[in-house]
């Protein structure tokens, strides 16, 4: 079956379910729960991720994972600030985006397209992604308060970062070479 053919079954096959869904929804109460907006809305954002992967998997574009753990990430971070009301938390919690696309770089190496490339990047991503959220948690908002004293070194982990980059950038074109 060719990538049009594909992406057309899925399609028909996503408004099925849909449909199924929406149709249980009116004659079963109970679920008319999970179709209220007030609270679930961010999981169409998180759907829309799923959506992105699934058509990346069927059409055989394994790069597609990027974008969908970009929309996804976003998803579930809206659905968090949703249940809790922590809307501030944007102040930092941007910061997990370049993260979303290391993990999205790690899937689609894992789903074909040059594993070795694919991993070096995408954790590199992921933990520049994880040193900037600390650093602008510890900024911007009080959910690094019970570490004490850590979240005063947090120029500590710019340094530290500085460090892998560069010695990153003279090992790895060293062993190219």
């Amino acid at each position: 079956m060719d990538r049009r053919n594909r992406a057309r079954l899925l399609g028909g096959l996503l408004l099925i379910l849909a449909g199924i869904w929406l149709l249980a929804a009116q004659f079963v109460p109970a679920l008319r729960v999970w179709n209220s907006m007030e609270m679930t809305w961010p999981l169409i954002v998180v759907g829309v991720g799923v959506l992105l992967l699934v058509l990346g998997l069927v059409g055989g574009t394994p790069g597609m994972a990027v974008p969908a753990c970009v929309v996804g990430g976003i998803g579930g971070l809206l659905y968090w600030q949703n249940a809790t009301g922590h809307w501030e938390s944007w102040a930092y919690c941007w910061t997990l985006i370049p993260g979303f696309v290391g993990v999205g770089t790690l899937l689609a190496g894992l789903l074909g397209e040059r594993p070795r490339n694919w991993a070096r990047g995408g954790i590199t991503l992921i933990l520049i992604s994880l040193i900037a959220f600390v650093v602008f948690g510890a900024a911007f908002g009080n959910q690094f308060a019970g570490l004490g004293g850590i979240v005063d070194y947090w120029p500590a982990l710019l340094i530290l970062l500085g460090v892998v980059i560069l010695v990153g950038m003279l090992f790895g074109r060293r062993g190219r070479g």
